[in-house]
């Protein structure tokens, strides 16, 4: 009866709970069926701008495409850490730049409409990013029936096909970009120069001043003389708190870098595996398959312009004759062989356009080769244009563009393409085969001439043997045995006469520290751990074994005075110093009425100048004084100065004379020219502001 009538009094309660921990089970059990714990949301998030989410499958699909584009521009197949990050860090900063304008323009009621952007498109005056996609290689303007072409083709696509969302894509980029020039012009319009302002700046700029003065300089003081007291410190840093405002949290880190260079014994095996190597290139009789086995880069035969091998080498493979072989060469730790097959004059640029064949879609190669040569035919015999076919039967980017490639040098396109477009002459059509597929090229110009050689290169690169690196990974691991705290760390690298590297204020995103060219896991990990800790893994970077500390954590916002403490020491010593001369001058001053008085008494000089203006503060001989001029520009004619401390010493002075210019006579010319100057800043700044006012929360570096 007791355990009924419990039940009975707390069944609502019992019921809530029963309840509540079934709806909680079912909520986490369906997150855990869908792989996404709710818990984990956030592992996607690459950073939050303006309550903004950057998913990192979003960020990730525009880093790939940036890169892409990247590898085309620079002619690069792979990129290094260094280019990485240079890709990272552009299309975070596109991606922010995108959220915060489509924000602020959103906020101001700023529209594209629907004619305007038909404007933009088929219009008189075409966005640029039209002009560059269907504009005609031999006028530069847009071809209107290619671009008509397309926009019939597109209005037949599914919405969900890839070139309908590929033209919504770039519709939302021109639509994006006609806002923020509206944005720009906006800010542009709410700038104003006022007559005041324009005299006053005109003044500043030509109004001269001549005079004299007398300077004890900071250096005259040995810096063992200034006696720095803490309240020294607190009274600069406290003055100058609004100086020391850190934009973004940092890390400073300490480390040790064995690196495991060749040694002796790994050159001598090197060179002789180079010397065998040698033998065996002269002797072979397929170059192409030789260089593919035993080359490091691996380096395609094609023609080359002078300047693209290393220097030592470029040297003599230019001076070579037809069929010489020249190396082995060592320089910047490789050694390089190159035979000499052939040397002529070429082109240094071509244009060119071609129509891209897919044999796959046309049933095979012959099929696709007897399509292209029928495309060939239609041009020769002018029945269409090469654009209108490139854009009808093109299999790739190029056809939206009428087939245009554009410009480009060696290099930039497979040796099999690279020699059609060299090898002929402006006006050709031909017909190759790549790994691409099948090409039918027009070469529309060419430019310069240049002597060209064709080489077969291998190289091979003088590396630590295995050996040599367990070496050093043993001698890092010894260290990192003896290490437990940073007291030990110092120690240790003491006792090893191992020096130790310093990497300031490293930012998350930072593509390398001194030192160390791919530092990314270091990095990581120095944003996961606290001051004083010790890395607990041996970091690889190449044939580098790095050991780190994390010396200390800057945070985002105004640091403290003990963060800035040893960046303000020399400004605080120069500051002590200046009490100890402005004393000194104090006391020459007493009693005198002139410069040169004051001079004899302290047994210096009287230093004239001449035509200082105020809009730029430089003493000659000394530098930057913007204290001291602007002083002396407040004070009367042949009045001698109170003691004055400056940036670089203290200082006694006399106006002469000032030279008034003559009266403003263009005031509204002088108003332009200061809008001008601050045009050129307006964007910039005003962007700068919205960058300041957003909560922007960066995570990349959990992911790159």
């Amino acid at each position: 009866m007791g355990i009924m009538s419990f039940l009975r009094n707390r069944a609502g309660i019992i019921l809530v709970v029963v309840i509540g921990f079934a709806i909680t089970a079912f909520l986490i059990g369906d997150a855990i069926r869908l792989g996404s714990p709710f818990w984990r949301e956030k592992e996607n998030e690459v950073g939050i701008v303006a309550d903004e989410v950057i998913v990192l499958q979003d960020f990730n699909n525009k880093v790939e495409a940036n890169t892409n584009n990247f590898k085309r521009q620079m002619g690069h197949q792979n990129l290094n850490a260094q280019m990485t990050a240079y890709v990272v860090e552009n299309t975070w900063n596109q991606t922010v730049s995108q959220i915060l304008i489509d924000k602020e323009t959103n906020r101001l009621g700023m529209q594209v409409s629907k004619n305007e952007l038909n404007d933009l498109i088929t219009g008189k005056n075409p966005d640029p990013k039209v002009v560059q996609t269907f504009g005609d290689p031999q006028t530069g303007e847009v071809n209107r029936s290619q671009l008509g072409a397309f926009l019939e083709r597109v209005k037949t696509q599914d919405p969900r096909s890839e070139m309908s969302q590929q033209w919504t894509s770039f519709l939302l980029g021109i639509r994006r970009n006609r806002l923020a020039q509206k944005y720009n012009e906006f800010v542009r319009n709410s700038l104003y120069v006022t007559s005041l302002e324009a005299r006053e700046d005109y003044n500043q700029r030509n109004r001269l001043a001549n005079f004299r003065y007398v300077t004890l300089d900071y250096a005259s003081v040995p810096d063992k003389s200034a006696s720095i007291t803490d309240q020294d410190y607190k009274d600069y840093y406290q003055e100058n708190k609004y100086r020391f405002k850190n934009p973004q949290e940092t890390r400073s880190l300490e480390y040790v870098v064995f690196d495991a260079i060749p040694s002796q014994a790994d050159s001598a095996e090197v060179k002789t595996k180079v010397d065998k190597l040698f033998t065996e290139f002269k002797a072979t009789t397929n170059d192409s398959l030789f260089v593919a086995i035993n080359s490091d880069t691996k380096r395609p035969i094609s023609y080359i312009e002078k300047g693209h091998l290393d220097p030592k080498v470029d040297a003599v493979v230019f001076e070579a004759s037809r069929g010489a072989l020249v190396g082995p060469i060592f320089s910047n730790g490789v050694y390089t062989m190159v035979k000499v097959l052939d040397g002529k004059i070429s082109p240094d640029s071509v244009r060119a356009s071609h129509i891209l064949i897919n044999p796959t879609a046309e049933g095979g190669i012959e099929k696709a080769k007897a399509k292209a040569d029928s495309i060939r035919n239609i041009i020769q015999i002018g029945a269409e244009s090469f654009a209108s076919l490139a854009s009808k039967y093109g299999t790739d980017a190029s056809k939206d563009k009428g087939g245009s490639l554009g410009t480009f040098g060696r290099g930039a396109m497979i040796p099999e393409f690279e020699e059609a477009v060299f090898n002929g002459k402006s006006g050709d059509l031909k017909v190759i085969t790549t790994q691409f597929g099948v090409h039918v090229i027009r070469i529309d110009n060419q430019k310069g001439a240049s002597k060209v050689v064709k080489v077969a290169l291998v190289d091979k690169a003088l590396v630590s043997s295995s050996k040599t690196q367990q070496d050093y990974y043993a001698k890092a691991s010894a260290f990192l045995s003896n290490v437990d705290d940073a007291e030990s760390f110092d120690e240790q690298a003491k006792k090893m006469k191992h020096p130790k590297l310093l990497a300031e204020n490293v930012l998350p995103n930072s593509a390398s520290i001194p030192g160390i060219d791919s530092p990314r896991e270091i990095i990581r990990w120095a944003y996961k751990a606290s001051e004083g800790d010790i890395a607990k893994q041996i970091f690889e970077s190449g044939n580098k074994f790095v050991i780190a500390k994390l010396l200390s954590i800057q945070p985002k916002g105004t640091l403290s005075l003990e963060q800035v403490k040893k960046q303000i020491k020399p400004l605080v010593v120069n500051r002590v110093k200046a009490k100890l001369l402005l004393e000194k001058l104090d006391h020459a001053l007493a009693g005198v009425s002139s410069i040169d008085q004051v001079a004899a008494k302290l047994n210096k000089s009287v230093v004239p100048v001449e035509n200082i203006v105020f809009a730029n503060p430089i003493l000659p001989g000394i530098g930057q004084e913007s204290k001291l001029v602007g002083t002396l520009f407040g004070s009367q004619p042949n009045k001698l100065s109170k003691a004055i401390d400056g940036d670089h010493g203290v200082y006694a002075f006399v106006v002469t004379r000032f030279t008034n210019p003559s009266p403003l006579s263009n005031v509204l010319r002088q108003k332009q020219q200061i809008a001008q100057n601050l045009l050129q800043r307006a964007s910039s700044e005003a962007y700068k502001v919205l960058i300041d006012r957003a909560n922007i929360k960066d995570n990349r570096i959990r992911f790159f």
